[in-house]
């Protein structure tokens, strides 16, 4: 039986042929021995007590990565959950900002898709919990494989309410593999949190605009079963003028990272601001975790359907941009991206825990600074977390 493929909503080639690899790696060979590794990003103390206790306070702690512990009306929900000490032999740049013994109970698991650096099997399995697991279509099958059974499945636009809180997969450009057979065989993309005050546990699917129950689990729980995997599932073609209009994104936004090199900011300088400086977002904040993507056009549909306040956007592994660009947002388009989104907050992460492209945690820091300062958004917008710290929306 032929493979079902996923397709991304811009028609980009993925840069993902051995031929291409086998160059990049040549090419790293060299950069590696000039890079700059001495900077590394900070690890905060955790509040443990505070976080194993809290039921009703909104928090968004930064494991490292793209692993964040959320915790949003009581539940406590784990996003890309990594604590491997390396990834394809590299050792691990820093420590995880908490460690896995010491991570609350988890209620939800939400999976962006299944490379290896967001989807790690022995992570799962050793975090507590009755762990619900969230992920692409396509991908439920190959968990339960592994003995995870709480497995549910969306397609782009698909919703599941668990305890009043909606999780909504959002399309991403990206791509998936596991092992050489299964290229694009389960779906990739991002995941809007928000609080709806609804405790139906309804899994809910839209279909140009029309909901339409998909199933309804018993007892108001969350469901074990996904809908299956559709044929090269793909949500129509992009229009030339909102493809151009992405292009013209791209290219202004690369311009950008020029000025970084004679900017005096350092990667130090983005942890300079104290706990209590955060910012006060709300009681029920709607979050947004960008999972993997390179630069296109769905961010902006992204934010005309949500209204975002935080929204945890990659800014590592763009470099070199020729091989990455299609996976990979720079730290300027990352930026572009968050306006794009309408997003009120940006917290970075996908930078900092492991060498996965040419780029170094320092690299992404100034850029990134280096776009803000250019685009005169304000400073405070951009929450830049150590590793460990909880970030609490509400206030104290």
């Amino acid at each position: 039986m032929r493979l079902k493929r996923f397709a991304n909503l811009d028609h980009v080639e993925q840069h993902n042929s051995l031929k291409q690899f086998k160059r990049w790696r040549q090419e790293r060979i060299r950069k590696l021995k000039m890079k700059d590794y001495s900077f590394a990003v900070p690890n905060a103390q955790p509040d443990i007590a505070f976080l194993q206790a809290n039921r009703k306070q909104p928090t968004i702690t930064w494991i490292g990565h793209s692993t964040f512990l959320i915790q949003i009306g009581g539940l406590n929900i784990i996003t890309d959950p990594v604590w491997a000490g390396q990834m394809a032999f590299q050792k691990r740049l820093t420590p995880p900002g908490i460690q896995i013994e010491d991570v609350p109970p988890i209620d939800i698991v939400l999976i962006s898709h299944s490379h290896y650096d967001h989807l790690n099997i022995n992570s799962l399995r050793r975090l507590g919990g009755p762990k619900q697991l969230i992920v692409p279509a396509g991908l439920s099958q190959k968990l339960k494989l592994k003995g995870f059974m709480r497995v549910t499945e969306l397609h782009w636009w698909e919703s599941l309410h668990i305890h009043g809180i909606k999780f909504t997969f959002v399309p991403s450009q990206h791509w998936t593999r596991r092992n050489p057979w299964d290229t694009n065989s389960s779906h990739w993309g991002g995941w809007v949190i928000e609080p709806v005050g609804s405790r139906s546990g309804r899994l809910v699917g839209y279909d140009g605009g029309k909901a339409r129950q998909l199933l309804q689990p018993s007892h108001g729980s969350a469901a074990d079963e996904g809908a299956a995997a559709s044929e090269d599932y793909r949500i129509g073609d992009v229009p030339t003028s909102r493809r151009d209009e992405a292009k013209a994104h791209i290219s202004k936004a690369a311009a950008v990272h020029d000025h970084s090199r004679h900017s005096s900011f350092r990667a130090e300088d983005a942890f300079a601001s104290d706990v209590s400086d955060r910012p006060v977002v709300s009681d029920s904040p709607t979050i947004y975790f960008a999972g993997d993507s390179g630069y296109f056009q769905g961010f902006k549909e992204i934010g005309s359907r949500f209204p975002i306040d935080v929204a945890l956007m990659p800014i590592g592994a763009y470099e070199p941009e020729w091989f990455m660009g299609p996976q990979h947002v720079t730290p300027e388009q990352a930026l572009q991206a968050f306006e794009d989104t309408g997003a009120k907050w940006f917290v970075p992460m996908h930078y900092g825990a492991f060498k996965l492209a040419d780029d170094t945690p320092s690299e992404a820091l100034c850029r990134l600074e280096s776009a803000r300062q250019s685009k005169d958004i304000d400073s405070s917008r951009l929450v830049v977390l150590p590793h460990g710290e909880s970030w609490r929306l509400a206030g104290k």
